[in-house]
């Protein structure tokens, strides 16, 4: 048999046991030479029995590891998992993933093939499904990546998911490691650390490729389809986008454009949401909400970040 690049699995996670044991479940069934796999759960403080789950694959070949990491936030894990990684290509994924057993094989193929280190970052397909339902106010915001059909290079606008991603070792070297102020940590839902890593890898002049045969199936439990957590997420991905631009540098009239902007859509979603109420449009006006709320998250941090605030 051919030799094949060395994968180190990473998959970081913070109070999901029950959502873990199903992803270690299918990490178990790689079709990927055990010799060449390492598994990693990098346990960011979790307060429930996620090391009891990690320890019930021992028998699995090869076993997890399991990694405690005390600083909180999920680029910080990321971070400890490369410092624990021992192959050539690390792979995160999100602990909350089902996956096929060819899933590490063709994440791992296009690097196994760049002989001249072109590729700095693959991406594969995320799918969410919805095991408890999908209310139709939500549905437009979630759908497969669907970049291209077939594995080769993205777009310098198409960004692949934090949840099925890979790198090989190599490129932190040039490029750095996670940014740790731009994803969640504890409760907050920012977001972006994936896109920052992403865009410095192309600036580092590295292609970013897309493999949509690894196909991962990213679940997503009643609690991610509620209002709640709607504007959660749209308040706080919005303050992390901020927080990303503003570390670009020259961001301020840029910053000060969008304040602007975001103050006018704030107020322009927020009587569409009203009228939708009026009309009996509850669905609508919900879409509307959480617009107007993500402009909010743009209100807020704006300011805190000329500032130098976070």
């Amino acid at each position: 048999m051919p030799s094949v690049p060395s994968v180190t699995v990473a998959i970081c996670t913070y109070n999901r046991a029950e959502f873990l044991r199903q992803t270690l479940a299918g990490l178990a069934r790689q079709d990927y030479p055990a010799a060449a796999l390492e598994i990693l759960v990098i346990d960011n403080n979790s307060r429930d029995d996620t090391r009891a789950v990690v320890a019930s694959f021992a028998s699995a070949v090869p076993a997890p590891r399991h990694v405690l990491e005390t600083r909180q936030g999920l680029d910080h894990a990321r971070n400890r998992a490369i410092a624990e990684a021992r192959g050539d290509i690390i792979l995160f994924g999100d602990d909350d993933i089902l996956v096929e057993p060819d899933w590490v094989r063709q994440m791992a193929a296009p690097f196994a093939a760049d002989s001249n280190r072109r590729i700095g970052c693959v991406g594969g397909e995320v799918v969410p499904v919805f095991p408890d339902g999908l209310p139709e106010w939500v549905a437009e915001w979630h759908s497969p990546l669907a970049f291209r059909a077939d594995c080769g290079p993205l777009s310098a606008r198409q960004v692949p998911m934090g949840a099925n991603l890979a790198f090989p070792m190599w490129v932190f070297a040039r490029v750095g490691v996670f940014a740790t102020a731009l994803d969640r940590s504890g409760r907050n839902l920012f977001s972006g650390g994936d896109a920052e890593m992403v865009r410095r890898v192309r600036a580092a002049g590295c292609e970013i490729w897309f493999a949509p045969a690894a196909r991962v199936l990213h679940q997503m439990p009643a609690s991610r389809t509620t209002m709640r957590y709607a504007m959660r997420h749209a308040f706080d991905s919005a303050r992390s986008r901020v927080v990303d631009r503003a570390q670009q540098g020259r961001a301020t009239g840029y910053l000060a454009s969008r304040f602007l902007t975001s103050f006018l859509k704030a107020v322009g979603y927020a009587l569409i949401s009203l009228l939708s109420l009026i009309v009996l449009r509850p669905g609508h006006a919900k879409k509307s909400l959480v617009r107007a709320w993500r402009s909010c998250g743009y209100l807020y941090q704006i300011p805190r970040s000329l500032c130098g605030k976070l």
